[in-house]
């Protein structure tokens, strides 16, 4: 059975950590074949390509896949309006006449910190202290979407979680890969519109392309 290869196209470096919950997603839709993920690394690139049309293209040129994730924090601008600027930029490139695999929305709301922040055991993990007893006020799963700064409030858990102080918390280095890495279920995430979206997206091509099994 081949190996699926996809392609993660996000805002910026650390958007990487979506690509452990990528990976889950395709798993719950009964993809069970090995899968082969690459984060496209678009900043090495002497001219950087500025428009989203132009790097979905450089990143199926530099990193070829079967499925492409296309990544756009909603931010202050609603689900809705952000997956239409992908789905308006994946025209742009097919009216250009460049093949395109099989492509996803990925729009997480407001930032793609919002769906790492539920899972408190993996938080501590992340800040070194599994064995912390600090109390976490994790926020509710059902308010996750509607915070304002969840890279804020994610940073503040993983310090308070950290036990550190001083010098010691100021040299505490925070990666979400790391944390994303971490967590071995995403289902909870299935409370939140917008990830109900992702998987229902990814759902239909999975089933439309024969990945499963």
């Amino acid at each position: 059975m081949p190996d699926l290869h996809y392609t993660l196209l996000a805002d910026g470096s650390s958007d990487r950590a979506l690509m452990p919950v990528l990976t889950w997603a395709l798993r719950a839709q009964g993809v069970t074949r090995p899968i082969q993920p690459a984060w496209a690394d678009l900043a090495r690139l002497r001219q950087r390509p500025r428009t989203l049309p132009e790097r979905i293209v450089e990143s199926l040129r530099l990193y070829p896949c079967d499925l492409l994730f296309v990544h756009r924090d909603a931010e202050r601008e609603p689900h809705h309006t952000r997956r239409a600027e992908i789905l308006r930029a994946l025209d742009g490139v097919r009216q250009r006449r460049i093949a395109l695999p099989a492509a996803v929305c990925v729009v997480p709301v407001r930032m793609q910190e919002a769906w790492l922040l539920f899972d408190e055991a993996a938080i501590r993990a992340a800040a070194g202290n599994p064995y912390g007893r600090k109390e976490l006020h994790l926020p509710r799963l059902a308010d996750l979407e509607g915070l304002p700064d969840p890279k804020a409030t994610l940073q503040q858990l993983i310090r308070a979680a950290s036990g550190l102080h001083g010098r010691r918390l100021q040299q505490l280095t925070i990666s979400t890969y790391r944390l994303a890495e971490l967590i071995d279920d995403f289902a909870p995430l299935r409370a939140l519109p917008a990830f109900q979206s992702l998987e229902a997206e990814l759902g239909e091509v999975v089933a439309a392309w024969g990945w499963q099994g």
